[in-house]
């Protein structure tokens, strides 16, 4: 069975994915994990991957409904554009269940 944090964690995957594929086309990509990434991307990745996963919050509320703001600001704007950016992706390719664990 897979964990809330595993599946979360997917999920910043994905996003992240989406967002350097079709913002960062030109960029040369670095394969880590079997994750093909920009190195801005990778290193969103590993600091949105390593807030999760300390994240003190049980059950975690969506990081836009959290009192703790536990990212730096900059990293924070950051993910807020890419959750928009492949969120809007994701509507136009019709997957829902993403948009849905972002969102609730």
């Amino acid at each position: 069975m897979v964990s809330k944090v595993d599946k979360d964690i997917q999920v910043l995957r994905d996003f992240i994915q989406i967002y350097c594929d079709t913002k960062h086309k030109s960029l040369e990509k670095i394969d880590e994990n079997g994750i093909k990434l920009c190195i801005e991307c990778h290193e969103t990745l590993r600091y949105s991957t390593w807030r999760r996963e300390v994240c003190p919050q049980d059950p975690k509320p969506t990081c836009k409904n959290c009192e703790i703001h536990c990212y730096l600001p900059d990293q924070r704007a950051k993910i807020k554009d890419i959750m928009r950016h492949s969120g809007m992706l994701l509507i136009k390719r019709g997957r829902i269940d993403l948009l849905l664990h972002y969102f609730f």
